[in-house]
């Protein structure tokens, strides 16, 4: 069975067993979140879209890291005005564990 769930301003599609990486969610380690903007869910030939969520579906998670991602820098630059920008970035990010997913 899969799940197409939307966290963050992104879509992630999940089977059980799965280990995603997403914007930063306020949990610890170990807790467990329930993403309950589900999308679509199916198991094989049997697929259900909503329009544009499901309701009653929920997909449960375990909270197994909070990360930083590689450090990006910004670097903006005016030719022949002496503007020059640098600016650097490290996004912050939680890995989930898929536990399970509810159908309603």
């Amino acid at each position: 069975m899969f799940a197409v769930v939307s966290t963050g301003g992104k879509q992630y599609k999940v089977a059980k067993g799965d280990v995603i990486q997403v914007e930063k969610l306020d949990q610890e380690e170990g807790q467990t979140v329930t993403l309950d903007k589900v999308l679509m869910i199916g198991e094989g030939e049997d697929v259900q879209a909503g329009a544009p969520l499901l309701d009653g579906c929920t997909v449960t998670c375990e909270v197994t890291e909070q990360l930083k991602g590689k450090k990006i820098i910004i670097f903006k630059k005016k030719r022949r005005k002496k503007y020059r920008r640098k600016n650097g970035h490290r996004q912050l990010y939680t890995r989930l564990k898929i536990i399970d997913i509810a159908k309603n």
